[in-house]
């Protein structure tokens, strides 16, 4: 076999969808703790090509586990690398925006460069940074849309003609377009202002286009889910029929599910990026047509 899969524990049922989809091995990595916190982390023996999943949400142990693994699958035999992370981690902070503050993208970019050949995720949550590869200096790397995957899911629960997506706020154009015009549905942008990680002001340029309308909140990440919950309010308000959410990587906790639902968000569904109650997207799919080339198909 000239290719094989291993990941890390927490993305092990992700992982099995991608390997089967893929007609890869996979092996799980194992992962010890010892008393003082230290790792300890062996790998399987690898293929001439291993691809590593791991989504890296609760990432700092993860990162540390994966560079170990790295050095143990180099030192193994394995001649290419390649990471699969469908939530990549410590994008968001690519600058200081406070005097002392670390610029985490800085870091973490050649951190994981250093380990692999190539680096594929899934709607990396990237500001200023408008291209992945600046992101993993030397290293090729890809930044994917899970729109495909959610038009697909959309379109097979027979999604209301006249819902009106929604994006909530300017950097989410780009998808919320893209996502329309899968689907062939109208869409909407709102101008968000943010106060502090929990406090944002929403707000629409015609808020008349919701009247009597099913709305779907579109976005790429939720961690505290503020926004969202703003953004509901305003639509109950202007009028909105129903309001839903779908996003990429769901990162609230799984309780906080039910604060989404009081708020007046009648569902949410969640990529499978980062495993989540709220999952109901595969992005087996997508991933896979991105790594045809590493096994041959």
């Amino acid at each position: 076999m000239t290719a094989a899969l291993q990941c890390l524990p927490s993305s092990a049922a992700t992982a099995q969808r991608l390997a089967t989809r893929l007609g890869l091995p996979l092996d799980e990595i194992a992962l010890h703790r010892f008393p003082d916190e230290e790792l300890r982390v062996t790998v399987a023996p690898p293929a001439a090509t291993t691809i590593v999943f791991a989504s890296l949400d609760h990432p700092n142990d993860k990162l540390l586990a994966l560079l170990f693994a790295a050095e143990a699958l180099r030192r193994m035999g394995a001649k290419r690398l390649v990471l699969v992370a469908p939530y990549l981690c410590y994008m968001r902070q690519d600058t200081a925006f406070h005097t002392g503050e670390a610029m985490s993208q800085k870091v973490v970019g050649p951190l994981l460069a250093g380990g692999f050949d190539r680096i594929v995720t899934v709607d990396a949550h990237l500001h200023r940074t408008k291209d992945i590869h600046a992101v993993f200096p030397g290293r090729e790397a890809d930044n994917l849309s899970a729109m495909p995957a959610i038009a697909e899911t959309l379109r097979a629960s027979a999604c209301d003609p006249k819902t009106v997506l929604v994006g909530p706020d300017a950097e989410s154009e780009g998808w919320v377009a893209d996502l329309a015009g899968r689907l062939g549905l109208d869409h909407a942008v709102a101008h968000k202002i943010r106060r502090s990680d929990r406090s944002v002001v929403v707000e629409f340029p015609d808020s008349s286009l919701f009247a009597g309308r099913p709305a779907l909140l579109v976005d790429d990440i939720v961690s505290s889910g503020g926004t969202l919950m703003t953004a509901a309010k305003v639509l109950h308000a202007a009028g909105a029929a129903t309001v839903d959410a779908v996003i990429t990587h769901a990162l609230f906790a799984p309780e906080f599910t039910r604060t989404l639902f009081e708020a007046g968000i009648r569902s949410v569904k969640s990529s499978d990026s980062v495993p989540h109650p709220t999952n109901a997207i595969a992005l087996d799919r997508v991933l896979a047509e991105a790594l045809r080339k590493e096994v041959g198909a």
